[in-house]
């Protein structure tokens, strides 16, 4: 029996065409690609999550020379979030933002690993959790639910 997947998503052609929430987001993860320690793969990642009551807490990707005990940003970002605010476990948005070598933006999604921590704590809360992407040329991709990145996931 063949079936088909589709995956609905939305493109926007730059941040400013964003809702204010979600450019503020994006400008987060923007700034967050600072925190980043990158020293072998010199690829700085942001990650920003709104939480429901607004607040913003912000991850960076972090690496080290016994790989891979390094952490991505959007884990690093999520599990600050519900380290620091566990009666706050109720997500709206993440948005990912890369710098490359040379300090400019580029393209950055979540790896497998921290799709599946996402869906996770998507399932934990009982609703989608947004995702919004940069992408070359200062795209926007907007994906309703992290489980859009992970159709096929482990469950629980």
């Amino acid at each position: 029996m063949d079936k088909t997947l589709q995956l609905q998503y939305r493109e926007f052609a730059s941040i400013d065409d964003l809702a204010a929430p979600d450019r503020a987001l994006m400008q987060a993860a923007i700034g967050a690609t600072a925190n980043a320690y990158a020293p072998y793969s010199h690829f700085h990642v942001g990650a920003a999550l709104r939480l429901a009551d607004g607040s913003v807490v912000i991850g960076a990707n972090q690496e080290n020379a016994a790989y891979p005990s390094g952490l991505c940003a959007e884990r690093t970002a999520i599990f600050a979030a519900s380290a620091q605010r566990p009666e706050m476990r109720d997500y709206e948005a993440l948005a990912i933002v890369g710098r490359d070598a040379d300090g400019t933006l580029c393209e950055a999604s979540p790896c497998g690993a921290c799709r599946q921590v996402l869906l996770e704590y998507e399932q934990l809360q009982g609703h989608p959790l947004r995702v919004l992407c940069h992408l070359r040329g200062g795209r926007v991709r907007v994906l309703p639910s992290v489980a859009s990145l992970m159709p096929f996931a482990f469950g629980f």
